[in-house]
């Protein structure tokens, strides 16, 4: 950890004078709403697809086999339909679209004005879908929130990551994922009252309140300052400068404001990022991106937090207790990423991530004996004393997650990529995650009714496969200026060292780049276009 006071120390010894200023903490807090919007619709639509009057209008088959019980349908299968699925999976793929443009106009116009687009269309696709009369229009609003969704998680991550100081970052950045989490509680207790509300309309308050986050949102894009860097980037320098004087509360950003031209220039060179991001030396950050967005949707969360009560229902809780539990669990969520924003910057990413691996395959083991032993296709022999058990696992695995594969899945690739590609790369890590999260909001209560308990024992074998990787071949970044990673993170880890040939350091030092590094002669002895 860097040593006391407000400074960080880089690389080449030149220190980054960063007080903690109001601006900046009140700029993260706004800009942080755009992962309650987030939270808020995974949390939603699980609870409103649990309510009879929602099924009845949208979805009656699955309502009629619901209604039916076990006696004629699995108690694993009974909510499996496709048409379902799609009502909560949708919103995903329309942000994966969303993402390439959003990469654009987070790269000509700004993080601000992205975050601003992102708001817009959350408020849209919140009157469409309490307005919904039919299954078309539900579909088309949650259509819109994905365009949002896929706006709002390319910007905020990014101006999280370049406004925070240093030694703060990992804990200010934790903020999107805490209002996710407070995003998904929140949706959780809505939908709690709500499905008590008689007359049928219980669903319409609890898709429309998806507003509140939307307005916090769209008013926080206005208040916000922009990024320094996204305003060196597009050429605007005083302004760049002013900004950054008055973020980190000091005249002293001579060091951090050449850093930022020096990166900026660099950046200015790439005149095609997505295809830089193939190149060599960018593999690293790549691979790590790409690999933590597969892993975070694989340790199965979004199956639990989207389809919660759906979950508890299955597994013999009544309507009541099936939200409840849910309540309980998102509560447990936002509570646990607290405890990532404390440690994040003090024990580093790895740790956590590792403690994290062993606790969460520990849980799932538990549930998938538990479900096997007592949950059968057609009677549930769950005495109250397994469902406690049962919901107490289930708060052990996402209080690991919460503190570990949740928020360090979008902080890792948000710190990781040098500012020529963190544009390209953000898009990239967006769009993986948004991907994956489609594929297993669509399959996931198929894969219920067809894997039954084993559905547990399938997400915990990933838990495994990603706590070795993170042992091996993920570098730990706390505590490191963005723009010294290369130098400081992967010219010195034992399997990534060797991406960074010296190929590209005799291109930087023939574009004046030196920064007080030595080439060492080593591009000497191989012919470079051999590695790429």
């Amino acid at each position: 950890m860097a040593g006391g006071g407000f400074a960080t120390a880089t690389a080449n010894g030149v220190e980054f004078e960063a007080k903690i200023t109001p601006i900046v903490i009140i700029s993260c807090i706004m800009a942080a709403t755009g992962g309650l919007m987030f939270g808020y619709d995974v949390g939603v639509s699980g609870g409103v697809t649990s309510m009879p009057d929602f099924l009845k209008k949208f979805f009656p088959v699955v309502h009629r086999k619901v209604e039916a019980g076990a006696d004629k349908n699995s108690n694993y299968c009974k909510y499996d339909n496709q048409g379902l699925q799609l009502f909560t999976s949708s919103l995903y793929l329309a942000g994966l679209t969303a993402t390439f443009f959003a990469s654009y106009t987070t790269r000509t116009l700004g993080r601000r004005p992205t975050m601003l687009i992102a708001g817009v269309f959350f408020i849209i696709g919140v009157v469409l879908n309490a307005a919904a009369q039919d299954l078309a229009m539900l579909i088309a609003g949650r259509i819109l929130l994905g365009c949002g969704v896929g706006f709002a998680n390319q910007a905020v991550p990014l101006f999280l990551s370049e406004i925070a100081p240093t030694k703060i970052r990992g804990g200010l950045n934790i903020l999107f994922q805490l209002n996710v989490t407070i995003g998904i509680l929140f949706a959780n207790l809505v939908n709690y009252g709500t499905a008590k509300i008689k007359g049928g309309w219980g669903w319409r308050l609890s898709l429309g309140l998806a507003g509140v986050p939307a307005l916090l949102l769209t008013v926080g894009a206005l208040l916000v300052t922009e990024t320094p860097n996204s305003l060196v980037e597009r050429g605007r320098l005083d302004e760049g400068k002013a900004v950054l004087r008055r973020i980190r509360g000091t005249d002293n950003v001579e060091p951090e404001f050449a850093d930022l031209l020096e990166a900026s220039r660099l950046a200015k060179e790439v005149k095609h990022p997505f295809r830089n991001l193939l190149q060599r030396r960018n593999r690293p950050q790549l691979v790590i991106a790409v690999a933590l967005q597969i892993f975070q949707q694989c340790t199965g969360i979004n199956a639990i937090m989207f389809y919660a009560p759906v979950l508890f229902s299955t597994l013999g809780f009544g309507n009541d207790a099936a939200l409840y539990s849910a309540v309980v669990t998102g509560a447990v969520n936002v509570l646990s990423t607290v405890v990532s924003i404390y440690s994040v910057d003090k024990v580093g990413r790895r740790v956590l991530l590792l403690e994290a691996g062993v606790q969460m395959f520990f849980s799932q083991v538990v549930i998938a004996i538990i479900l096997g032993i007592k949950v059968t296709d057609h009677s549930q022999n769950l005495s109250k004393g397994f469902a406690i058990l049962v919901v107490v696992m289930i708060c052990t695995y996402v209080a690991a997650f919460a503190w570990s594969w949740g928020p360090l899945g979008w902080l890792i690739p948000s710190e990781t990529f040098p500012l020529e590609t963190r544009s390209a790369g953000q898009s990239v890590t967006v769009c993986v995650n948004l991907l994956f999260t489609f594929i297993i909001a669509q399959a996931f209560l198929s894969m219920l009714c067809h894997f039954k308990f084993g559905i547990f024992i399938f997400f915990s074998s990933w838990v495994l496969v990603m706590s070795f990787f993170v042992m091996f071949l993920l570098p730990e970044t706390k505590n490191i200026p963005i723009e010294e990673m290369t130098e400081r993170v992967w010219k010195k880890h034992w399997f990534w060292a060797r991406f960074m040939d010296d190929h590209h350091d005799d291109q930087v030092f023939a574009s004046g780049h030196v920064n007080g590094k030595k080439s060492n002669g080593k591009s000497n002895g191989f012919d470079p276009s051999t590695r790429l």
